[in-house]
């Protein structure tokens, strides 16, 4: 999986680009980039055939340029990373915070990929890419670029449950500037697989995480919540922050009423590993149970109820003047 953690802490389900598929990006890439360039080089040699030798090797060399140089690095900054090949194989090319590239970078990795690629026919790009823990090539490493894939399988994709209702904006005093990314993905990712772990190690993590969070964030986890919903509901107020930020103050995320009773948010959250022995009875004994007023005896309709005044009253509901 890839590192990249965003500032809304949900652009992690990524993946880099391996040797494989980056190869046969380039190779269609390549394929159509030499395609273009036959074509071009035969209309010029049919443009030019009244001019000198000189000048027919220099549009020969400025059409190499810019059709096998130029027209990637335009092709990649105009598709923000996506070129035919990527496209094809589901690629593209990203920052390394994970936004979209731009001129500088596409220059970057386009003049390092003629030394790497066309000078040396790909054999330095093959190495770095294997020896790189992510598979860059040096152009990347230069341009500070990373591939990866766009194309996930639906079932690798992870769901984070939303915390419980009553957890929903309970948070929002809390300090969240020293909580690191790491700790943010590592959350994230438990969140997302906590239904598929044993119960005891499951609840083991979540305290564990909830521990590392309530120390970076100076505040202790309240009691009675569980840590799994302590995280969801601090993950979610960190999104809504976010998002305020970006679109405004009247950004609603999350959903739910804050201070709504009832569990039903809890369902989405194990349970203890092992449940507590329930304490005393909770027969109250008869001494201190309340007292209960006795029941009224039903009354018959007209009647009027007891207690509500003279016992003259019209039963009509109509009351003369005094």
């Amino acid at each position: 999986m890839s590192e990249l953690v965003t500032g809304e802490a949900v652009a992690l389900e990524v993946r880099p680009a391996r040797l494989p598929s980056r190869a046969l990006a380039v190779l269609l890439d390549l394929a159509a980039a030499v395609a273009v360039y036959i074509g071009v080089t035969i209309g010029l040699v049919t443009a030019t055939a009244s001019l000198d030798e000189a000048a027919r090797t220099a549009i020969s060399i400025a059409a190499f340029v810019l059709v096998l140089v130029g027209g990637p690095i335009v092709v990649e900054t105009l598709s923000h990373g996506r070129s035919l090949g990527k496209m094809a194989c589901g690629l593209r090319v990203v920052r390394d915070d994970g936004g979209p590239i731009r001129f500088r970078h596409a220059l970057v990795r386009g003049l390092i990929g003629v030394i790497e690629i066309l000078m040396t026919l790909g054999v330095v790009a093959c190495i770095a890419s294997l020896v790189s823990a992510r598979g860059r090539r040096l152009g990347d490493v230069f341009a500070g670029t990373l591939v990866v894939r766009e194309r996930v399988p639906a079932g690798q994709t992870g769901f984070v449950p939303p915390p419980p209702p009553w957890l929903v904006g309970r948070f929002t005093a809390l300090d969240l500037s020293a909580v690191p990314d790491g700790l943010w993905l590592a959350v994230r990712q438990y969140l997302t697989r906590m239904r598929q772990l044993d119960p005891a190690v499951g609840w083991s993590m979540a305290e564990r995480l909830a521990g590392d969070l309530a120390e970076r964030t100076g505040t202790p986890v309240p009691p009675g919540v569980p840590p799994a919903a302590y995280l969801a509901a601090v993950l979610q107020e960190r999104q809504a922050r976010e998002a305020r930020r970006a679109f405004g103050d009247g950004a609603a995320v999350g959903g739910g009423q804050v201070g709504a009773a009832g569990p039903a948010g809890a369902a989405a959250f194990p349970a203890p590993p092992a449940q507590q022995p329930a304490g005393p009875s909770a027969v109250v004994p008869p001494e201190r149970r309340p007292s209960v007023p006795p029941s009224a005896p039903p009354q018959t309709p007209g009647a009027a109820p007891a207690g509500d005044g003279p016992a003259d009253r019209p039963s009509t509901g109509f009351v003369p003047p005094a």
